[in-house]
């Protein structure tokens, strides 16, 4: 398994592109750049929805990557303890689509607890059998 990796940033909108760029060099350093898009997508997802729900004002969010053999994490950590859900929204709708495509993108997404407050978003990407 290598390091894993984390970088926290501000809550403003900025930080959505900032989060992908990490999400892009954190892979390429590990080699895993076929699993980019995918992985870059679900974290402009989550970090979306960290900043719209999850952020309290004052707080950022930080965005962690880790792998091994088998999977690639990503986790987004933010400050409330709401639980998101995926919501299927009528044709008509111009949001509410984002953990759909989590779903749909990744093997595997969940919502934990983190202490003191907060929660975290993940999700986990098969890597392919990628030694790291």
């Amino acid at each position: 398994m290598l390091d894993p990796t984390q970088q926290f940033f501000a809550a403003t909108p900025e930080s959505v592109g900032h989060a992908r760029d990490f999400a892009r060099k954190t892979l390429s350093s590990w080699v895993l750049s076929a699993l980019g898009e995918d992985i870059r997508l679900c974290v402009s997802e989550l970090v979306s929805n960290a900043l719209a729900h999850g952020t309290d004002p004052g707080h950022g969010f930080l965005v962690r990557i880790e792998t091994d053999s088998d999977f690639v994490r990503l986790e987004v950590h933010d400050s409330r303890s709401n639980r998101p859900t995926v919501r299927h929204p009528a044709d008509t709708e111009v949001s509410g689509r984002g953990l759909l495509l989590v779903e749909a993108l990744s093997d595997d997404w969940g919502v934990e607890d983190r202490r003191p407050f907060g929660k975290v978003v993940w999700s986990r990407f098969k890597a392919g059998g990628t030694t790291c």
